[in-house]
């Protein structure tokens, strides 16, 4: 039953990712460096930056060692470390923009703008955009505003950047109370999709409440993101729904801007650079400004992405609970700790959390999604059923969780409760592919409405053409209806689109034997053995049934378990 639910810095992060990952030794210079490399490569910083310091004890002197070990600090998060081995580097007169970010970093949080300005002024820089725009925050940082203006419209002059530099333009202005100033640049939409984002339309909505305009406020938030609104977005409606007028909170100082400069590079950079890239700009974010929750969820995604899952944990763990988006952080973690496979744990901290967060159905949903991949499906609906009465009103994302409640239910052979989730799902959103081919597959199984599975199952299919598994559905489910030839074109495709999938191959085995195909059918057999994970075989697969249809035929099994007989023809083969 496949068909049913399976659904530069630049420069150097490529030259890390030159060296297989083989495993090396750690002994002597060599095996410590080949060792680094290796975690660098994997993302592992914590190894990276234990054997490069390693190394750097054989040789001292070698600035490329060095700089190395730079970069794995800033991904650890470590600055002060990063800073201390960049300061080596440029005693040795090497200007690495690894170790001027750091040594930035540092410099912005000892708030010594005048170093600042020396250093990018000079001949350090961290990339055109980063050093135009942290001279213009360090400018302010040093009471020169005209400076900062200047500095903000010379980038703006690049091509590509004017956004940002409107964007951190505004930010500036806001942050020293010109806020009609800084509306003015929001409005004349200078700052391009910045100001789309959802801080840029945050930071906004709290200029216009200095303006004397919380309803034109409170209207931008609803415009951009509807009236269900996340605890954040929904504390910040209501204050400026009620008349309040609230604070600049977006950036409060010179540092807090240079803050937002790595941050809003780091946004920038998510959907283009490679993950460990990113993370530097997210780290030094963080660093700066460690208050801003966005920083912290943003670091900890990269890592979790980069497969360190210990230091995502860690790292989500940082959003305190008084923070409106602890909830995100703590569901984070969760994921993080069941991709470690601790899933007591993970459970545990999901199940705190609904006692804590019981009001937002996606807590509720999340445990739920995690009870039901451990097969606990009656604690899962029970945490469906909380997630749907968290909900103050209807909304159509409610239809995953009537589809996620309707599995479980399935599991527990509550055909009829689980139909009528299915439907429900269906009201709610009437084209969604995998609720379609669940229920149509579902209603094959069970001999109910076959004209109307059918059909359901053509849509899903019409919809995602290249899933193999919804293709896998509509091959299955002509073969279970009996009509075996137009299944064998649906079933091979499934097979082009998932190969190496045991159910699969499995299947279309048993729509070869159906038509008489009986060598290709048994070969088919061989090969869904042969990709069976015989630790993790699913439920949909049985390894002993497939090596008895080996030993004598699909004819023989269904016999033996009472099925009615295939209208089997000639073997040509």
């Amino acid at each position: 039953m496949a068909g049913k639910a399976r659904g530069t810095l630049r420069g150097m992060v490529a030259a890390l990712a030159l060296l297989a990952p083989v495993p090396v030794a750690a002994d002597g210079l060599a095996g410590a460096y080949l060792a680094a490399r290796q975690a660098s490569f994997t993302g592992d910083f914590k190894a990276a930056a234990q054997y490069y310091a390693q190394a750097a004890t054989h040789d001292p002197t070698n600035t490329e060692i060095i700089e190395r070990a730079t970069y794995a600090h800033i991904g650890l998060g470590e600055i002060d470390a990063a800073t201390a081995l960049a300061d080596r580097l440029t005693e040795r007169g090497v200007h690495s923009q690894i170790g001027t970010m750091a040594q930035v970093a540092t410099m912005a949080r000892d708030e010594d703008y005048a170093a600042i300005l020396a250093s990018l002024k000079g001949e350090n820089s961290i990339g055109p955009l980063v050093d135009g725009l942290v001279i213009a925050w360090a400018e302010l940082g040093g009471g020169n505003m005209d400076a900062a203006r200047a500095a903000f419209d010379a980038v703006a002059q690049d091509r590509g950047l004017a956004g940002f530099a409107a964007y951190h333009k505004a930010m500036a202005l806001a942050s020293v109370g010109d806020f009609g100033g800084a509306e003015a640049i929001f409005a004349s939409s200078q700052t391009g999709g910045m100001q789309l984002t959802r801080r840029g339309i945050m930071a906004r909505a709290e200029i216009l409440s200095q303006l004397g305009q919380p309803e034109q406020a409170a209207d931008l938030i609803e415009e951009a993101f509807g009236q269900v609104l996340d605890p954040e977005l929904r504390a910040l409606h209501d204050r400026l729904a009620s008349g309040e007028a609230l604070p600049f909170s977006g950036v409060r100082s010179p540092r807090d801007g240079i803050a937002e400069v790595f941050y809003t590079l780091a946004g920038a950079l998510a959907d283009e650079a490679d993950e460990d890239f990113t993370l530097l700009y997210a780290r030094i974010a963080d660093f700066l400004r460690p208050d801003n929750a966005g920083a912290i969820l943003m670091t900890a995604d990269l890592l979790d992405q980069l497969g360190q899952y210990d230091l995502a944990a860690t790292t989500y763990r940082r959003v305190p609970r008084e923070d409106p988006n602890y909830h995100i952080a703590e569901m984070g973690r969760a994921d993080a700790l069941r991709a470690e496979d601790k899933m007591d744990a993970a459970v545990e901290v999901l199940e705190q959390l609904a006692e804590t967060h019981g009001n937002q159905p996606a807590v509720h949903s999340a445990l739920g999604d995690l009870l039901r991949q451990l097969e606990r499906y009656d604690a899962a609906v029970a945490a469906y059923d909380r997630a749907l009465g968290a909900f103050e009103r209807p909304d159509p994302a409610q239809w995953f969780l009537y589809y996620a409640r309707g599995i479980s239910k399935e599991r527990l052979d509550d055909w009829p409760a689980a139909e009528a989730d299915f439907r429900e799902a269906l009201e709610l959103n009437p084209d969604q592919p995998q609720v379609l081919n669940y229920l149509g597959y579902s209603l094959v199984e069970h001999q109910q409405n076959l004209d109307e599975a059918l059909a359901m199952i053509e849509r899903a299919v019409a919809a995602q053409p290249q899933a193999g598994y919804i293709v896998d559905s509509l091959g299955w489910a002509l073969y279970r209806l009996g009509r075996y030839d137009e299944a064998v074109g649906h079933m091979e495709r499934a097979a082009e689109l998932m190969a190496v999938d045991p159910v699969v191959n499995d299947h279309l085995g048993d729509v070869y034997w159906a038509v008489g195909r009986h060598t290709e059918a048994r070969f088919q057999w061989q090969r869904a053995l042969s990709f069976v994970d015989w630790e993790e075989a699913s439920e949909e697969l049985d390894p002993d049934r497939i090596r008895r249809k080996l030993e004598v035929g699909l004819d023989q099994v269904l016999s033996e378990e009472g099925a009615p007989p295939l209208k089997v023809a000639n073997d040509v083969h």
